[in-house]
């Protein structure tokens, strides 16, 4: 979603918004499982609070899309879900199960990848090794079974033959979809760090709107096929992103969820808040520094 030109020269104060008469709660059926939990989960770098006692749940099969102005602590959530980045308070439970380690001592009932919003390959490797890297790095697969697998990946993503090249002889959507690639990438020796839930930082970020395309249907087609991950979580800024690849929205604002709902209630409310987002008006409870 494009900001507007007042929006791209001012900076977001950090004002105070009672906004709880607006929240909208998604009506989840019962049969739908709780894949990860967060619980009064804060964060803060320094003085500033990013996370403020922040409860959000992602659901098996969902296309959860979580959204809100720049600087909100969208990313931070992700890191902190993925288990990147360990909160200040709070509990995380995935598939029930409270999380006790973060970073290399995770040790998660299921696997969660994400995708970082630049893409994150190694310049110095070839798209077949960037894609198998860990395979490489911690299985004593045979290299031909890893080549296997990568090439599988590769023609998912719609690159196929391409994984003797090296990321700057790439194009940025083709960069995104070999991180795509990497990311679903299945471990055969320990099955329980396949990605079952995969986290999409600015997936089209930087793209032309015919890239945003590709690869909005590429997220969808993931979740769609039964190869990829059924179950995902994605943060994005742009409008189209947000309709094509979103079933329900968490809207962030001063470290606390303010708004959630369906991708149709998120355009149909009376959320000042929401309404003012997708508008890219200046003037609402969303307070931008003069």
């Amino acid at each position: 979603m494009k900001e507007s030109q007042n929006q791209k020269t001012h900076s977001m104060e950090a004002e105070p918004v009672d906004l709880k008469d607006n929240l909208v709660l998604s009506k989840r059926p019962n049969s739908l499982e709780p894949l990860i939990e967060l619980k009064g989960v804060s964060k803060s770098f320094g003085s500033q609070v990013i996370l403020d006692q922040v409860d959000l749940t992602i659901y098996r099969g969902e296309a959860l899309g979580i959204i809100g102005p720049s600087g909100t602590g969208k990313s931070t959530i992700l890191r902190i879900i993925a288990g990147l980045l360990p909160p200040d308070s709070g509990e995380v439970y995935v598939l029930g199960k409270k999380r006790e380690g973060w970073v290399d001592d995770i040790a998660d009932p299921i696997g969660i990848a994400m995708v970082f919003q630049q893409a994150a390959l190694f310049d110095s490797l070839t798209v077949t090794e960037n894609i198998g890297f860990l395979l490489y790095q911690h299985t004593k697969l045979p290299p031909q079974k890893i080549q296997a697998l990568v090439n599988e990946k590769l023609d998912m993503v719609g690159l196929p033959n391409i994984g003797d090249r090296y990321p700057a002889e790439l194009s940025g959507g083709m960069r995104k979809r070999v991180s795509f690639a990497r990311a679903i990438m299945p471990n055969p020796e320990n099955p329980r760090e396949t990605p079952e839930v995969i986290l999409y930082d600015e997936p089209t970020a930087g793209l032309d709107p015919i890239a945003s395309t590709v690869i909005e249907d590429l997220i969808r087609e993931l979740q769609d096929s039964g190869k990829g991950c059924s179950t995902y979580g994605i943060v994005t800024h742009q409008d189209s992103t947000i309709r094509r690849t979103a079933d329900r929205i968490v809207f962030l604002y001063q470290g606390l969820v303010q708004w959630q709902g369906t991708i149709e209630e998120a355009y149909t409310t009376d959320s000042a808040i929401v309404k003012q987002f997708f508008s890219g008006s200046i003037e609402g409870p969303i307070k931008v520094a003069q």
